[in-house]
């Protein structure tokens, strides 16, 4: 059983049994990215080379590559009633927090609009703080309709009266007009608004786990940084790839992260326990917690 003393913690299990087991207001934020109901299987493969003397690439100076497929990574994104699959997990979301804590729900516009009006009920339509529009360019391009390259971020505080806010203390970014300010300000940068422009995580990037859905850090610090405190504890019961855990270890935030997919668990396993400076992390896989 989990405690607020013990270790970050990474769970292999159904989130809503797991989550049921956990005490009351211990979390100072939760982070929740759950699939987005495209009714498709999400899929990633890593392509890598290596230089074979039967390669059928050429590269420089002639040398011949071959390409090596890496482990493919997916889950099926589709449900027959959604909504009765997340509405319980948003209800113990909201015991989960504390009288000050925050819930981050990551979306996307086939679900968004339904998680506010059940969000509404469960919270209270006085306790939404912000609808965050995280934009980026990566992607198929439509021919048929504006490209929807855009995620959206629904934040609810438990109590609108008291809450935590270190907006402050975010991650700044840079001006788009740099020109219009003061070389001080453009060389400071500015604090996020309600729109955030941040990529995705590339392909080639040294942060790439492998995990079909990543996300990237830079959008989970600003979370972490503005609605919590060093020490404090963020959930993600929608663990992926470990993106929370990552940044709240960054930031000395404890962390508990719990997903089914052993896939998942594998891939959190790599990037947050195997040789972590903080010795202090528990992997609990199911059949350990029956």
């Amino acid at each position: 059983m989990w405690a607020p003393d013990g270790d970050n913690l990474i769970v292999e299990a159904d989130n809503l049994d797991f989550i049921k087991t956990l005490p009351d207001e211990s979390f100072r934020m939760i982070y929740i990215d759950p699939p987005f109901n495209t009714g498709r299987t999400q899929r990633l493969q890593s392509l890598k080379t290596r230089r074979s003397a039967t390669g059928s690439r050429v590269g420089f100076k002639g040398q011949t590559y071959e390409t090596v497929k890496g482990t493919l990574h997916s889950y099926d994104d589709a449900f027959t009633d959604y909504w009765a699959f997340l509405e319980p997990r948003l209800l113990e979301a909201w015991r989960l927090l504390t009288p000050d804590g925050a819930l981050y729900l990551h979306l996307d516009y086939r679900e968004v609009h339904y998680a506010k009006v059940v969000l509404d009920a469960l919270f209270g339509r006085e306790s939404f703080l912000n609808e965050i529009i995280w934009a980026y360019d990566y992607g198929a391009r439509s021919k048929t309709k504006w490209p929807t390259k855009h995620d959206n971020i629904l934040v609810y505080v438990k109590d609108p009266a008291n809450y935590v806010w270190n907006g402050q203390d975010v991650d700044r970014e840079p001006y788009m007009a740099p020109g219009l300010v003061t070389p001080e300000k453009a060389a400071l940068g500015k604090l996020p608004t309600d729109v955030w422009w941040h990529t995705i995580v590339p392909p080639a990037s040294k942060e790439r786990t492998g995990y079909a859905t990543q996300k990237p850090v830079g959008i989970i610090r600003r979370m972490v940084q503005a609605s919590t405190n060093e020490g404090d504890w963020v959930l993600d019961f929608f663990g992926g790839s470990g993106t929370t855990g990552a940044a709240a270890r960054d930031l000395g935030r404890r962390w508990v992260l719990v997903d089914s997919n052993p896939e998942a668990i594998a891939v959190m396993e790599r990037r947050l326990a195997d040789g972590a400076l903080d010795s202090r992390v528990t992997v609990l896989h199911t059949s350990q917690g029956e």
